[in-house]
């Protein structure tokens, strides 16, 4: 399925549905079934602990379990729910400060989710036990996925 029809079909799946995590459980299945070559794919939510600190919390995920709590800032979506960019990580066994909640994973592509004021709420990501599984192509098809997924939050 190409990425402008797999666009279409989510905006179906969540049109009119007032329940993020619903919205959130749905796309992640959505995308385990459509996309190859994956061992997970799902969300990770900003968290903030009682002492403060920024944190990214397991949410809805499709694929093998996984680390509930990700550090702002560490690992591959810490990194880029901090810096607020896209990653495409072709080994993650190379990305510094890597953090394997699945030693399985070889690739990983993680995209910022931004609230209504624009500020980071999560990450949508995607693993495979494929290195350099991910083309620029998936990268620029993700971030159209997870613009649909923040207007349904």
């Amino acid at each position: 399925m190409g990425y402008e029809l797999w666009e279409k079909s989510l905006r179906e799946l969540v049109r009119d549905v007032p329940w993020p995590v619903a919205n959130l459980a749905n796309a992640s299945a959505f995308i385990f079934e459509t996309v190859e070559r994956l061992n997970w794919a799902g969300f990770y939510l900003v968290r903030q602990k009682e002492s403060g600190e920024t944190l990214l919390v397991l949410g809805p995920f499709q694929g093998r379990p996984a680390c509930i709590e990700i550090p702002w800032g560490r690992g591959v979506c810490g990194t880029a729910a901090a810096q607020d960019r896209p990653l495409k990580v072709d080994d993650v066994h190379e990305f510094p400060g890597h953090i394997a909640c699945d030693v399985a994973s070889a690739s990983e592509v993680v995209i910022p989710l931004h609230g209504k004021d624009g500020e980071v709420i999560g990450v949508l990501d995607l693993d495979s036990p494929e290195k350099a599984r991910f083309t620029e192509e998936d990268l620029e098809g993700l971030i159209r996925f997870a613009r649909v997924i923040e207007e349904s939050l």
